[in-house]
């Protein structure tokens, strides 16, 4: 699987960080920062991946295969 992140939705909330941190970060201005770009998610990571996809409360980020 692979995360499709549309950094000009984001709004910063954070939420895709708790529920993925390994995947997820903000930075100290609150801009995204997708850990996996350009490559596929860790198979021990696409239960969480998906976790953070869901909590998203402004769809910035979508799976894509």
């Amino acid at each position: 699987m692979r995360i499709h992140v549309e950094y000009d939705r984001c709004e910063g909330h954070g939420l895709c960080t708790e529920q993925a941190p390994q995947l997820f970060s903000l930075d100290d201005d609150a801009a995204l920062t997708y850990h996996a770009e350009g490559s596929d998610v860790p198979d021990d990571q696409q239960v969480r991946a998906r976790a953070a996809i869901a909590s998203c409360p402004v769809a910035a980020l979508r799976e894509t295969t």
